[in-house]
């Protein structure tokens, strides 16, 4: 199969869909890849790099985007992106459909087959694709919240960790997932007060062993999220339905009742984000203040720490992005786990909740396959 790897030109996204490791990988399979020139730059790989792990380097995204087979990224395409995409071609990538209608309509209208590294599960139940950028903006929700709250940045003018003598910030995280451990890892080794919010009474139970004490966790009610959101200086927007629009849980009443200066981070944002407030924004322009509360909205966090997401997402994405160029649309078929990740196919949705979401009529998958 012929694979092709264009460069990212969502604002400030410096990471790759495909590492020169990951080249070395599918030219091993027998497949050519394809590199658009200084691809890779943003993660310290340049051509020459790409060229010694067996990639051809092209000139342009056109020319990817006219002989791939498959085309690998790592955010979603963008409108002129999309407008070059063509019927039997397969596109491998996050997709965040459910709050994007534009780009599904482009998805739709282009006849590609469309999998979404967010919606691909395992055996486990989780989402293996989107878990390793998950663990990267959980992170860096804390060290964006922590400099939100810089009085020279609008904030409160807080230390996370306090002094001797002088309370920590207490940070508020909604949801216990993947975002949300990470989050309060960070949080607590800065010395935070930190208390989680879910729904699920087996994870609070598993979170309260995992860190012995040192956080707070409260079962997630509108009364125990509206204390814990008025109280907090620092809150983390880490809820997930996979596939799915995030649920609006903080309002733009509840603001009112916030401290002026205390700083949201909606990590949801790709989703749409969890807070009624909440647009997207970017590394360029990462925040915003409505009713004194500094909100930091940025839709691409890990392209911040592009050489540490790169590698990360490719070391998840190589395992499914091999069966895909080895087997077609076989391999989505055979596997459960991809057949999670088939969003879009031939003009069709095939993800119950991006369908749900946006309005469309759901597309059985076998016959679609079958058909195809």
């Amino acid at each position: 199969m012929r694979v092709g790897c264009p460069s990212e030109i969502k604002n400030h996204e410096y990471r790759v869909g495909l590492t020169p490791g990951a080249v070395r990988e599918y030219v091993a399979h027998g497949h050519e890849v394809m590199i658009e020139t200084s691809a890779g730059m943003g993660i310290g790989a340049d051509d020459a790099a790409y060229q010694a792990a067996g990639a051809k380097i092209v000139g342009s995204a056109k020319e990817i985007f006219e002989r791939a087979d498959m085309v690998v990224k790592v955010k979603e395409p963008q409108p002129d992106e999309w407008a070059q995409l063509r019927e039997n071609q397969l596109l491998y990538t996050y997709l965040h459909l459910a709050p994007d209608p534009e780009q599904t309509k482009g998805l739709l209208a282009s006849g590609c087959t469309a999998i979404a590294y967010e919606t691909v599960t395992d055996d486990r139940g989780g989402l293996p694709l989107l878990a390793p950028m998950s663990e990267v903006a959980g992170r860096l929700a804390i060290q964006a919240g922590a400099t939100s709250l810089q009085k020279a940045n609008g904030g409160r003018g807080i230390l996370l960790g306090g002094v001797p003598g002088v309370l920590p910030a207490k940070v508020t995280i909604i949801g216990g997932g993947v975002v949300g451990l990470h989050s309060a890892k960070m949080a607590v080794g800065l010395g935070a007060d930190v208390t989680i919010l879910d729904r699920s009474l087996p994870r609070l139970r598993q979170l309260e062993d995992l860190f012995n004490g040192r956080i707070h966790t409260r079962y997630s009610t509108i009364e125990a999220l509206e204390e814990e959101v008025f109280s907090a200086d620092l809150v983390i927007g880490a809820v997930l339905i996979p596939g799915a629009a995030a649920p609006k849980l903080v309002t733009r009443e509840m603001l009112s009742g916030m401290k002026r200066g205390s700083v949201i981070v909606d990590v949801a944002i790709d989703q749409g984000g969890c807070f009624e407030t909440s647009h997207a924004t970017t590394h360029a322009d990462p925040t915003y203040e409505i009713d004194g509360v500094i909100h930091y909205c940025v839709a691409n966090m890990p392209g911040a720490v592009p050489i540490t997401s790169a590698h990360a997402l490719n070391n998840a994405t190589l395992q499914y992005g091999l069966m895909l160029a080895d087997q077609g649309l076989k391999a989505i078929a055979l596997d459960r786990h991809l057949r999670a990740g088939l969003n879009v196919h031939k003009g069709r949705i095939t993800n119950r909740p991006v369908a749900e979401a946006l309005g469309y009529e759901l597309a059985d998958i076998d016959q679609a396959l079958k058909a195809a």
